[in-house]
């Protein structure tokens, strides 16, 4: 079998006496968009955080592109991304500074270009000028989005790709993030509570509850498996049983 691109293996953290993570394993392999889906407080955003070398959890083991993220991390993050319309960017700087920065930092070759390309594809060449303070939050979450692709990622992973934008331009942004994955071969991995979303764009869903993952599988196959409709329906399923 094809080595998973994200491997977790009995990962857990805690705080204290409060459990975030509890010896949850998963894999994700290349050229798949899997989603953590999960009330707040379930999980998602401390797993994202420990597999881009942000947290150290309190057990486990994490491989992404097949290295160990505890000790090398920094051999794999150059070949990864992350995106949150959550995660602000500094205010006082414009647009295209923010993202220049950026691509200074991951050392983008011909990097003048490489902004003006995503500039174009995502809708912000009007906005190059302005400071990220005074955008709206739909616009933040694009400039979000074109940082996160400036590096060519192998491994994407996101944190509510779509949230704050209209339904037209949600809908031109999983255009774009279907046609990345297929051109690039790129592994996705989202947090995200739009199960509409999740159901067009995953291949394979983790419904997390109180740091545990619940269950899992496809979402047609969890549709089927709980006699639901959508997976909406399921998610509510699995987060009143976890109520009980």
């Amino acid at each position: 079998m094809t080595p998973a691109v994200i491997d977790v293996r009995n990962l857990s953290k805690r705080y204290d006496n409060v459990v975030a993570l509890d010896n949850i394993s998963f894999r994700v392999y290349q050229g798949q968009t899997c989603a953590l889906l999960g009330g707040n407080g379930a999980g998602k955003t401390t797993t994202l955080s420990i597999l881009l070398g942000l947290l150290l959890p309190s057990a486990g083991q994490v491989r992404v592109l097949g290295v160990d993220m505890l000790k090398n991390r920094y051999l794999a993050l150059a070949r990864m991304n992350f995106t949150s319309p959550y995660v602000d960017l500094p205010h006082r700087l414009t647009v295209w500074q923010n993202l220049d920065i950026y691509a200074r930092l991951y050392g983008i070759p011909k990097r003048k270009a490489r902004l003006r390309e995503l500039c174009g594809e995502l809708d912000l060449l009007e906005l190059r000028g302005r400071r990220y303070g005074s955008l709206s939050s739909g616009q933040k979450t694009r400039v979000a989005l074109a940082k996160s692709l400036l590096n060519y990622p192998e491994v994407l992973l996101m944190d509510e790709p779509t949230a704050s934008l209209d339904p037209a331009s949600a809908e031109r942004i999983r255009g774009y993030l279907m046609n990345y994955r297929q051109t690039c071969r790129a592994t996705f991995l989202l947090a995200s509570h739009n199960m509409s979303e999740v159901e067009r764009l995953c291949d394979y869903v983790f419904i997390m509850n109180q740091g545990q993952i619940a269950d899992q599988g496809t979402p047609q196959a969890l549709i089927a498996k709980y006699g639901r409709e959508t997976l909406e329906q399921v998610f509510i399923d699995i987060a009143r049983s976890g109520e009980q």
